[in-house]
């Protein structure tokens, strides 16, 4: 993994904690959280960051 592809797999992983936290505290709907994962692996392209389970 160089350099660019950590800095993506950083910034993936911080912005869905924080999606994440929100779908826990019901501020989002799971269809809602799917598709901001869609988007973020679109944006972010994590080689690692996609293998978590939305639910973990």
């Amino acid at each position: 993994m160089n350099e660019e592809q950590f800095e993506r797999e950083k910034l993936y992983t911080a912005s869905m904690e924080m999606f994440r936290l929100m779908l826990k505290q019901n501020l989002i709907t799971e269809e809602q959280f799917a598709i901001i994962d869609t988007k973020m692996k679109d944006k972010y392209k994590p080689i690692f960051g996609g293998l978590r389970p939305a639910n973990a």
